[in-house]
């Protein structure tokens, strides 16, 4: 592992790197993954598109305006400037950002990587508690939030609402800046998942990791064109999101639909009243738009892609026959910064997520690290162009391995070398196309006074997937009952992001335990 020279004068990332002997091997095998040693990922996504197509485009889009590629960029521009400029942040520093899907975010996210400091996007729905956390591990320079959701910022965090603030800010200064020239292994962002404890992890993603999924996954599977417009539901601060709504679409010099908030029902009237050809979102939201009847407003769409979690065979099939073309499956994770495993058009196959994106390599392994026959389950392991490096984590040893990103996913490879999900290896639980770490939520439930103990599981769901089960034993004299529960899931909303909290709720006398004490949390599943 050779780094180059960086252009960080904070060495925060840098200096917290995992050690050599824990990096996963990177591979560069396809000539468009091979980068040069200097390279901003927003100079290549924004001002190089520029060049290319003109600034007159449309870029960014929302419900209320459409930004051309010009006012993008200018807007990014202006505010790397009041980033600087106004409130001194050096290359390296970190900027965390928080907001729904809207043209300023991802103008503020853009103009980060422009100044060479390292963006921090925040899911909207996180709360006090929870931004603590990620503040205390990324420790960032200043935030810029939407002007409505600065509430829950913790306190002493420079802080610049974006909203008339920095619009204002911004319009002082020039619609030209210099961007630094930044290393391609320096990162670029910091982004957060729950894992399977409460504590966050950070994963490390650098400029060129940026530019590789686009050129993997984006090129070789969804293929978009210049002339597509791309929307869906997964927020900004998600990597599918990210990928999906912002480097994708300005990749190709194509336009994105960004929506705050959307049910099924209007994410698809809208894609049908704006004509989006390519859609990002859960098979949640697949399933729920079969389900209603809308699927026939997703016909203009030919690019529909599905992650987040595992796409149940039915749904791909009623949407093929509804639609008139497949769903493209996809597997990603965090670590990895998108998706690595996927198929399209006539290659996907109903129940199977696919075969290994081009530009990497995926193996399934048995406890010991060998590979195991075609047909048999075992650990998912990928290599390719990106990989996992938490920051300063000794989690870093668990995900990789002897070189391999171990992604907790227990997989099958048949003899077609298509891959086909199985189960999660760990206890997160994956509701709705949200990763959701059980420990996490169980250290909500145990800050309520009427609780002794509890333990959170996924249980199927039809229309989830799985949703979370807490299985509660309440203290002495407290009576089990429907408002108990009722008041355990509004606390646990208050206090954590809302989607995480247990949709169901059961009372039992005790956990089951075995000889050791260790929580026989399969039990749980099985009765939940």
């Amino acid at each position: 592992m050779r780094l180059s020279p960086s252009a960080h004068a904070d060495p925060f990332c840098r200096d917290r790197l995992p050690p050599e002997d824990q990096w996963p091997v990177l591979e560069f095998e396809l000539p468009e993954l091979r980068y040069p040693a200097r390279l901003n990922a927003a100079t290549a996504l924004l001002d190089e598109t520029v060049a290319r197509f003109g600034p007159d485009r449309p870029c960014l889009l929302s419900a209320a305006e459409t930004w051309t590629y010009g006012e993008v960029l200018a807007r990014a521009n202006r505010i790397a400037h009041v980033l600087t400029a106004d409130f001194g942040v050096v290359p390296g520093n970190r900027v965390l950002l928080r907001g729904t899907n809207t043209p300023w975010l991802a103008a503020a996210w853009l103009a980060v990587l422009k100044a060479g400091a390292v963006a921090v996007t925040t899911m909207p729905m996180l709360r006090r508690a929870e931004l603590d956390k990620i503040v205390d591990r990324a420790r960032p320079t200043i935030a810029l939030c939407d002007e409505r959701l600065l509430d829950e910022l913790p306190p002493g965090l420079p802080v610049v609402s974006y909203g008339p603030d920095l619009a204002a800010r911004a319009a002082r200064h020039p619609a030209t800046y210099a961007d630094v020239r930044t290393a391609a292994d320096d990162v670029a962002l910091l982004a957060f998942t729950s894992g399977t404890t409460g504590s966050p992890k950070a994963t490390m993603h650098f400029h060129r990791d940026l530019l590789a999924i686009a050129d993997t996954f984006s090129r070789h599977v969804v293929r978009p064109a210049s002339g597509d417009l791309f929307s869906g539901t997964p927020p900004l601060a998600f990597t599918f999101g990210l990928g999906g709504l912002l480097v994708f679409p300005l990749r190709a010099g194509a336009a994105t639909l960004l929506i705050e908030r959307a049910t099924p029902a209007e994410l698809a009237a809208l894609v049908a009243e704006k004509d989006v050809t390519v859609l990002f979102t859960a098979p949640t939201a697949y399933r729920a738009i079969l389900n209603s009847g809308d699927g026939r407003l997703l016909a203009g769409v030919r690019r529909a892609v599905s992650a987040g979690e595992s796409l149940p065979a039915a749904v791909a099939e009623r949407f093929r026959e509804t639609v008139g073309r497949p769903l493209i499956d996809g597997l990603g994770s965090t670590e990895m910064l998108h998706v690595f495993i996927s198929a399209a058009d006539e290659a996907a196959r109903p129940g199977a997520t696919g075969k290994v994106v081009p530009g990497y390599r995926a193996a399934v392994l048995d406890i010991d690290g060998t590979p195991v026959p075609d047909g048999t389950p075992g650990f998912l392991a990928v290599r390719g162009p990106t990989g996992c490096r938490y920051l300063d984590d000794p989690r870093q040893r668990d995900y990789v391995r002897d070189g391999w990103n171990i992604t907790g996913d227990t997989y099958v490879r048949d003899a077609d070398g298509y891959f086909r999900f199985v189960a999660r290896s760990d206890d997160m639980i994956i509701s709705s196309g949200y990763n959701i770490a059980a420990p996490e939520v169980e250290e909500v439930l145990l800050t309520h006074p009427d609780v002794a103990e509890c333990a959170v599981v996924g249980t199927p769901d039809p229309d989830r997937g799985s949703v979370v089960t807490a299985f509660v034993v309440l203290r002495p004299g407290i009576p089990a009952g429907p408002a108990v529960a009722r008041a355990l899931q509004d606390h646990a909303k208050a206090t954590a992001a809302p989607y995480k909290y247990p949709r169901r709720v059961r009372f039992i006398d005790a956990l089951p335990r075995n000889a050791s004490g260790k929580l026989q949390r399969y039990l749980l599943r099985s009765s939940g």
